[in-house]
């Protein structure tokens, strides 16, 4: 019984055993075996990989950028005086009219309300160089503030008064231009550069332009009613201390055909300067303005040059001219007028 035991036992015995039992086997029952245990030996190491921990998986790769890569432009700044006499200031930061004057009344620690409008590179009230929604990146900007009060009586002659009307884009309107031989001509007391304060006592502080222009032409012939000016400040001395500017660069970029470009809605934008084309349709729609508005704005005129410079028909031409100056109401013959007038300079015919 223990020799039975033993041998039953004995690793040797097992071994021979297992090795009658495979040489037993037929070819196809052996691979089967072989395939067993190789599915069973990927299985347990699957069970291993899957038991140890992985990282997550890394995002997608962010798309290139299109387009050139964008530099950030350097801080524009820009010199400034009252034109009546002052030190030399230096603003920046502002992206339309108002904020102009804000940080000019800043530096000059005035309120913004005195400035009645502003030159470049001129401290005289010369409407040529009337600040209006470009600046030249070294142009040196005057101000001109409120100077003495007056009062006029006028009556009307006949239907025009004489007198051409624009606006400093915060509020105030003023004159711009005075017709020879006119109504207003021939008081000589009304000067190009006085701001129109009231017409009858009833303040037009706010109005635009074409709103004080239309109130004059409403003006009864025959009835006197009252103008309310003001002047801007002038001086006589220092006038020999403000004709150049500073000859530094600091902050600025050189660059004489860009300009910045000041807008009522949105950023100040800095752009290139008008070619040939645009320049003389905006002079010609400003002429256009004047005659049929009474008014001089070559920030609207080259804002109306802008919408229908690449249009092809004057029905195009109103859509977008609506869909940014809808408030001026413009009437069919004026717009057909500048259409022919942006057709004649684009074909060379003017």
């Amino acid at each position: 019984m223990p020799e039975q035991l033993h041998h039953q036992g004995s690793p040797r015995r097992k071994a021979r055993e297992q090795m009658q039992n495979r040489e037993a086997m037929s070819p196809q029952d052996s691979k089967a075996a072989g395939a067993e245990a190789m599915e069973g030996h990927k299985a347990e190491s699957h069970n291993q990989r899957s038991m140890e921990p992985t990282a997550p998986p890394l995002p997608p790769p962010s798309p290139p950028p299109t387009g050139p890569p964008e530099y950030p432009r350097p801080r524009l700044i820009f010199h400034t005086q009252l034109a009546h006499g002052s030190p030399t200031g230096r603003i920046h930061g502002f992206t339309n009219v108002k904020e102009l004057y804000a940080k000019i009344a800043e530096v000059f620690n005035i309120s913004p309300s005195e400035i009645l409008f502003c030159t470049l590179n001129s401290h005289k009230v010369d409407m040529q160089k009337l600040l209006g929604g470009q600046i030249g990146l070294e142009d040196f900007i005057f101000a001109h503030v409120r100077g003495e009060t007056k009062e006029v009586e006028v009556t009307k002659t006949e239907d025009a008064l004489g007198l051409t009307i624009t606006d400093n884009g915060a509020g105030y309107a003023f004159i711009k231009r005075i017709k020879e031989g006119s109504t207003i001509d021939r008081l000589k007391t009304v000067c190009v550069g006085d701001h129109i304060e009231a017409i009858n006592d009833q303040s037009i502080v706010g109005c635009r332009h074409y709103e004080v222009a239309k109130m004059l032409k409403e003006q009864p012939r025959g009835i006197p009613f009252t103008l309310r000016l003001v002047g801007p400040k002038r001086a006589f001395d220092m006038i020999g201390m403000r004709t150049k500017a500073p000859k530094s660069n600091e902050g600025k970029m050189v660059n004489g055909r860009e300009t910045l470009r000041l807008r009522s809605k949105g950023s100040a934008t800095v752009q290139e300067v008008q070619n040939e084309f645009e320049e003389q349709a905006t002079m010609k729609v400003d002429d256009l303005l004047e005659s049929y508005m009474g008014i001089r704005d070559l920030e609207l005129a080259t804002t109306i040059v802008e919408a229908g410079k690449d249009k092809k028909n004057p029905d195009d031409f109103a859509e977008a001219l609506d869909s940014v100056l809808g408030d001026f109401a413009f009437p069919d013959v004026f717009l057909f007028d500048v259409w022919g007038v942006i057709g004649d300079v684009k074909n060379g015919r003017i």
